[in-house]
């Protein structure tokens, strides 16, 4: 068994996951009946990393904290900066697609258990009590701001503590990482899984009718992939930014395509950037930030929708509110969760900007969950890619004045 192990991760973890892929579309066309029983290794492979997550993030940001020494350079200030920047440049992008290519929306009354939040103060407010939740409570339901706050105050008073303890958490968090590295490259079989669930319940039929919609939404997201964030890196690293973009989305945004959670990515991008050689103080804080904050595919998400209600209703949308409307998509999204399906909580919040109703705004968002299983996954998989990327990002531009070469190796 050990030595089938080792010949399995000799294997190229992206060659798998393209075995995996093409077995689950096999299976789905061949026997989506009989072949049922495999969607459970995608709900495992799901699970293990969403249990798994909250503890790896707390661990790490108390070991990365206690260790971190006075006037240490830090690039979190820079990273911070990139994401909202980013989730900005992601909002404006969004906006001004939606004015070229206006979408009307089929808007029919629908049930949702979804309470929006009424207004801004309602977001930032639900970010303030989330920061100083209960810290085992926070664990257990995944709140990364609380899990970020605790870990990081811990981890500060524990730098006083003595080597034995500090050795205990270092110790502690290796164990996590090896536990998690485990977990990834079982990731084929629950990609396997988690593609058959979707082709057999979903399929794409019922996308058709919103294809219009689909194709502005995928077609901002990769204006903001492939022509935003590259003009970001270059800004910064002054070399070629396109193979640590696709090393970003091979690695990170197929898997994060497929769990639909930034949360459940945490494990698999700090892996990541754990192979590109980036400093495990910086990246074991940022990337479970990332998770939170930088959520350019959700602020695209919001402003689009908010837009095709608008245009649906005949509402005339001014430069002022565009504008507006970008800056609250922005900061709309860095309070979507970091789950399936988060940033729909926030249209009916951005919709009410142009005074549409909140009945018809859950019919928006109705439309969400119908092409969620296009819009949800490509919006996480835009979502964490880019927290890797910025990460890199700001260790590159460091490694650049010290001159030291920057080299992505292919996966």
């Amino acid at each position: 068994m050990k030595n089938l192990y080792e010949r399995w991760i000799k294997i190229s973890l992206i060659k798998r996951i393209i075995v995996g892929l093409i077995v689950g579309v096999i299976l789905v066309l061949v026997a989506p009946e009989k072949a049922s029983s495999v969607t459970i290794l995608g709900d495992l492979f799901v699970g293990a990393l969403k249990a798994i997550a909250p503890l790896l993030v707390f661990v790490l940001v108390m070991a990365a904290v206690l260790q971190h020494k006075k006037g240490q350079k830090s690039n979190m200030k820079l990273i911070i900066f990139l994401y909202l920047l980013g989730t900005f440049l992601a909002a404006s992008v969004a906006v001004v697609g939606s004015f070229l290519f206006p979408v009307d929306l089929i808007l029919k009354a629908g049930e949702s258990s979804i309470a929006p939040p009424e207004n801004i103060a309602g977001v930032l407010k639900a970010l303030f009590m989330n920061l100083v939740e209960n810290p085992v409570k926070a664990l257990l339901q995944g709140n990364y701001i609380g899990i970020l706050f605790w870990s990081a105050l811990f981890g500060f008073f524990l730098r006083e503590s003595s080597e034995n303890s500090k050795k205990l958490i270092l110790d502690v968090s290796d164990v996590i990482l090896k536990t998690v590295k485990t977990i990834i490259e079982f990731a084929p079989f629950g990609i396997m899984g988690l593609i058959f669930n979707s082709l057999r319940t979903s399929g794409f039929a019922s996308l058709l009718i919103y294809g219009k919609l689909i194709l502005l939404l995928l077609g901002c997201m990769g204006f903001v992939t492939f022509v935003i964030n590259p003009l970001i890196a270059y800004f910064y690293i002054r070399q070629n930014p396109y193979p640590l973009i696709m090393r970003c989305l091979k690695d990170s945004g197929v898997t994060a395509f497929f769990t639909r959670s930034s949360a459940a990515n945490i494990p698999v991008n700090m892996n990541l950037c754990e192979n590109l050689g980036l400093d495990k103080e910086v990246y074991s804080v940022s990337i479970p930030l990332g998770a939170t904050i930088n959520m350019g595919g959700a602020a695209i998400t919001i402003s689009i929708f908010a837009l095709s209600a608008a245009h649906t209703l005949n509402i005339q949308v001014d430069i002022f509110s565009a504008l507006l409307l970008s800056v609250l998509s922005a900061i709309s999204a860095c309070g979507a969760s970091g789950v399936a399906g988060g940033s729909l909580l926030l249209v009916p919040l951005a919709c009410s900007l142009f005074g549409i109703s909140n009945d018809i705004a859950m019919q928006v968002v109705g439309v969400g969950f119908i092409i969620g299983v296009i819009q949800d996954s490509c919006e996480t998989a835009l979502n964490s890619s880019t927290d890797v990327l910025f990460t890199c990002v700001a260790e590159f531009a460091n490694w650049r004045k010290e001159g030291k070469a920057i080299v992505v190796e292919r996966a």
